[in-house]
């Protein structure tokens, strides 16, 4: 006999569910037709859809809460110009520490700037080319991605790129 509750598996919402409401409070209205999200269940996954995405741009601009060295590599090596990033968190905290080696190697001999900002942030969020491209993490690393050419996800993703940066410190 059912209590009337949902089970945990029905009550959980998914990270695609939570980037796509989080996104859509941010810009205060629904995502239209031409947003795309993927998550980790997904083939091929966030972290592998996300290098695709990079890929040949020159230039990419960002907040980013977590750095996985792989990730980080991937991604760098994918692009083809200037890439600025602004870390925050774990991120920040990663790359500054003794443990950062491995991330600080990768961004090497690349055309990257990389400031720490003092906070944290629930999201990536990078400006690459026209598209706007946001991934949700969580404890086991990219769970959700997020990419579109709407204005208004675009106008969102520079005003929070622009406000993390205004705040940081280069590294």
């Amino acid at each position: 006999m059912s209590d009337g509750s949902a089970s945990d598996s029905e009550s959980a919402v998914s990270p695609t569910r939570s980037l796509t409401r989080l996104v859509e409070e941010a810009v205060d209205g629904p995502l239209d037709d031409g947003v795309r999200v993927l998550g980790r269940t997904d083939m091929p996954g966030p972290a592998d859809r996300l290098a695709d995405l990079v890929a040949g741009d020159e230039a990419i601009v960002g907040v980013v809460p977590r750095i996985p060295a792989s990730l980080a590599r991937e991604v760098v090596d994918s692009v083809d110009g200037e890439i600025r990033l602004v870390l925050t968190g774990d991120a920040a905290a990663t790359v500054s520490g003794v443990s950062g080696r491995a991330v600080r190697t990768a961004l090497a001999g690349h055309d990257v700037s990389v400031s720490a900002h003092d906070g944290d942030s629930p999201v990536g969020v990078l400006l690459v080319g026209d598209r706007a491209v946001v991934g949700l993490f969580d404890g086991d690393g990219l769970a959700a991605l997020l990419w579109t050419d709407a204005p208004a996800v675009r106008r969102w993703a520079a005003d929070t790129y622009r406000r993390y940066a205004a705040a940081a410190a280069p590294l």
